[in-house]
């Protein structure tokens, strides 16, 4: 498999108008929070902060990984951050949640469950606040289900709808979804259930946008309206009725 490198940037969507990104926003995708072997944003955290240039944070904890309660899960990034001294706030410790949306230096949304993630930003009226906010050149850091919501919607999220949003549809910052952790097929495991890639390809028999499947410790920065896959790994690509790729430059997309 071919890498990645700082030296190769793999550059992506450029010159594409069906793949136009908004040259105003500032956008770091990663698959994961953490990979195997350390600690939480440790693999990314230096490459977050020179990307996010904040000194202070407004991390997103709806999503809830493993139902942890807001202030349990805003407690690690606070230490990740706070590590490198930069301060991270809750939004849930707002009394108005808009307006701390509008007054962020930086925003971050965490991994967990992407419905109850999307379902609260629907219930509290802040989806329409992010895509402000990010428009108007606040950086934006995801992670996993925060990575998925940038998509166009969630319908390659890997999981389980545990709560129902009102809708499917996203923020949509990108011209095409996000599948975090894409996970190989093992040509040695006796499992018989659906591979990711198995997935993806269901989802293409009833939609048409582009799906990236993000491996762990991969990410997409997106500035200026071009987006970079970054991190030491590939995407794989898949776009309907076509065979899935593996590349190390996703400007393959730019022929759809």
């Amino acid at each position: 498999m071919t890498t990645a490198t700082e030296n190769n940037p793999l550059i992506l969507l450029q010159n594409s108008e069906q793949m136009k990104i908004n040259p105003k926003y500032r956008l770091l995708v990663a698959s994961t929070s953490t990979v195997f072997g350390s600690g939480y944003l440790e693999y990314i955290i230096d490459d977050a902060i020179k990307f996010l240039k904040a000194d202070e944070i407004l991390f997103v904890p709806y999503a809830r990984p493993s139902g942890a309660t807001y202030d349990e899960y805003t407690e690690s990034p606070k230490k990740a951050f706070g590590q490198k001294g930069i301060k991270v706030s809750g939004l849930h410790e707002f009394s108005e949640p808009k307006k701390a949306v509008q007054n962020a230096k930086a925003i971050f949304i965490g991994g967990g469950n992407t419905f109850l993630l999307l379902k609260t930003l629907y219930e509290l009226e802040l989806i329409d606040e992010l895509k402000t906010a990010v428009s108007n050149g606040i950086p934006y850091m995801g992670t996993s289900a925060g990575s998925n919501i940038c998509g166009i919607d969630i319908g390659t999220t890997n999981d389980m709808p545990i709560v129902y949003p009102p809708s499917f549809e996203a923020l949509g910052f990108l011209p095409f979804n996000i599948n975090p952790h894409y996970l190989d097929p093992d040509p040695n495991s006796k499992h018989k259930g659906e591979t990711r890639e198995t997935r993806i390809y269901e989802f293409h028999k009833f939609n048409s946008q582009p799906v990236v499947g993000l491996r762990e410790g991969s990410r997409i920065e997106v500035e200026q309206g071009s987006a970079a896959l970054k991190g030491p790994l590939t995407a794989r690509i898949f776009r309907q009725g076509m065979e899935a790729v593996e590349v190390n430059d996703l400007g393959i997309l730019k022929e759809q």
